[in-house]
């Protein structure tokens, strides 16, 4: 492979690319990450999967002395790597600077053993929509069949200790995978068979579990980033911006804020402007600390931070910040300012008349959740920050709809308040902090509330049924009539109206008794002794006398399409007969 660093112009200064990780739930992506930055994050968050987003700095020096072997003696001109966590595919498109992508460039996580999976195809397309340069990290090379262990090497090292039979099934395996990438649009190749990576999209084949290929995929994004984002990643110092990732409220610390800056200079004291749940405001840099991965480790403090950066800003005032908000240095006219932040804090989520109603802990995130929700066909009347609190409940408990009676709560708090106005006013909350599983629990959810209200449904419909009074069983004559009747055909049940052969009215079924036992319904064929309300034996209705089940016209359409027995259709067609003497179109509008 031939891929020189390029030089850069004399005096022009470079800020670290800014490096987004993407893919499939469990193809390794937070794996791959702890690889390289030597933590353990993946046995601390939920579920193995990371959700909160986070920013690790890989300085260039640890780059050139992990990729030494590979570099042959090349310095970077990058200062280093800044590396962003995703809470999923989707968060990638809302961490955005300025309308566009956050990432200079991308890794996208793919398990060789599994391919493309639905998510991994998401996550190309979001690629596709920034236009984000990306290589691809085929993981779990060590579960493929005769792998030699080995770790803590580069993935050329790996392949020297490898047998033939192996290196033969890795290959195989990759070219699955070039053909796949090839269906979505993209050349792709193992990097160092590449020649053009301008028109090839680089293949490093990794082991996150037994850090293998990791100097391979730092020099990869490193040397990417210098030769062909040179003009993306100046570092300009006449303005200052970054993200705020997540807001955290700590005692004695006050209101501190985990932040990208992807443009500029920070420095204590600066004033910066942000989204607050009250507005756009104002404050100043009390303090800020950053988190070092290279020689020295752990959280110190700063005076300035460069871009690109993850930093740890600790503000003067008790604002309530928006996380997901945009972070800029107040130089100049802050009513401009104040409008860039409010166009920029703005979320992109189609709301729609009747829907569930969503709240989570950042924009980012309300965003991510709001997407997943809409990609299943699931509406959104409603989306916001912040923890679910009693006038969420009191709002939803309103709704008329019960397929609306639902708030989602992603990565946020339900106020005590809250939980128990849920269980006062029937609202459901569904609560969680890994979205593919909570998306789960929606679906199951709305498949659930809607199978009861249509069985509900079903129970309280009028089922086409006839039946005939028995002459030998004259209990009561009237105030009601009991009688006992014979079910030819379909379903009897309390509250059903009952019609004569002529249209005319024949009673309301007031009760049911079967063998002394009393029901609700009792299905054909049948013999029942039923109490009839409103009307006389021997005047309106009479023994022998067949009697039928009254349809609305609204359900006609319905019941014809329903699975109905020959019998029960076949009554269905005698109550059209009868409604249609007095009007010919009866049933044909439903």
């Amino acid at each position: 492979m031939e891929m020189s660093i390029s030089s850069t112009e004399q005096g022009v200064r470079y800020r670290q690319p800014i490096v987004c990780v993407l893919g499939h739930v469990d193809h390794g992506k937070t794996t791959v990450l702890d690889a390289i930055r030597g933590t353990s994050v993946a046995q601390k968050e939920a579920g193995g999967i990371t959700q909160r987003i986070g920013a690790t700095d890989i300085d260039a020096e640890t780059i050139e002395r992990s990729a030494r072997a590979l570099l042959k003696g090349a310095k970077l001109k990058v200062p280093g790597l800044l590396f962003i966590d995703t809470p999923g595919h989707v968060a990638f498109s809302n961490m955005r600077a300025r309308g566009g992508a956050l990432a200079d460039i991308a890794v996208l996580v793919i398990d060789i053993n599994e391919g493309l999976m639905p998510q991994t195809v998401e996550s190309i397309n979001i690629l596709k929509k920034f236009r984000t340069p990306f290589i691809v990290a085929a993981n779990k090379i060590d579960l493929i069949p005769l792998f030699t262990p080995v770790r803590d090497v580069s993935f050329i090292e790996c392949l020297k200790k490898q047998r033939k039979e192996y290196v033969e099934e890795l290959d195989r395996r990759i070219y699955e995978l070039v053909s796949a990438l090839y269906g979505q649009g993209f050349q792709s190749e193992r990097y160092d068979r590449i020649t053009d990576f301008t028109r090839t999209v680089a293949i490093v084949p990794v082991s996150g579990k037994l850090h293998i290929g990791m100097p391979d995929l730092l020099m990869m994004l490193a040397g990417l980033a210098q030769r062909y984002l040179e003009n993306d990643i100046r570092l300009r110092t006449d303005e200052t911006r970054g993200t705020v990732i997540e807001v955290k409220r700590e005692e004695g610390t006050g209101v501190t804020l985990d932040t990208v800056i992807y443009q500029g200079v920070l420095r204590a004291g600066d004033e910066i402007a942000l989204n607050t749940r009250d507005g756009p405001a104002v404050t100043r840099v009390r303090g800020m600390l950053i988190n070092t991965h290279g020689r020295k480790k752990g959280l110190r403090e700063v005076e300035s931070v460069q871009a690109a950066a993850g930093v740890r800003v600790l503000i003067s005032d008790k604002l309530d910040v928006i996380p997901g908000t945009p972070m800029i240095v107040v130089r100049g006219d802050r009513d401009k300012i104040f409008e860039e932040i409010i166009k920029e804090s703005s979320v992109s989520i189609p709301l729609s008349e009747h829907g569930v109603t969503v709240k989570a802990e950042a924009l980012g995130s309300l965003e991510a959740v709001s997407y997943e929700l809409g990609q299943k066909g699931i509406g959104i009347r409603s989306a916001q920050t912040g923890d679910v609190t009693k006038r969420d409940i009191i709002d939803v408990a309103t709704l008329q709809d019960p397929m609306e009676k639902v708030i989602i709560a992603f990565n946020v708090s339900v106020l005590p308040e809250a939980q128990q106005a849920a269980a006062e006013n029937d609202v459901t909350i569904i609560q969680g902090n890994i979205i593919y599983r909570l998306i789960e629990e929606v679906e199951g959810w709305l498949a659930e509330k809607k199978k009861q209200l249509e069985e509900g449904r079903k129970q309280s419909m009028p089922v086409p049924s006839k039946l005939v009074i028995l002459p030998e069983y004259i209990f009561r004559t009237s105030k009601p009539v009991i009688v006992g009747v014979r079910l030819l055909s379909g379903q009897l049940k309390v509250g059903d109206t009952l019609i004569k052969s002529d249209g005319r009215y024949g009673g309301t079924v007031k009760s049911i008794r079967e063998n002394e036992v009393s029901k609700n319904y009792v299905d054909a064929p049948a013999e029942v002794a039923v109490a009839i309300d409103g009307v006389t034996l021997n005047r309106q209705i009479n023994p022998n006398e067949t009697l039928y089940v009254d349809i609305p016209e609204s359900v006609v359409r319905e019941l014809r399409a329903r699975a109905l027995d020959p019998e029960t259709m076949k009554t269905l067609e005698e109550i059209i007969k009868i409604k249609r003497k007095e009007n010919p179109f009866w049933g044909t509008r439903a």
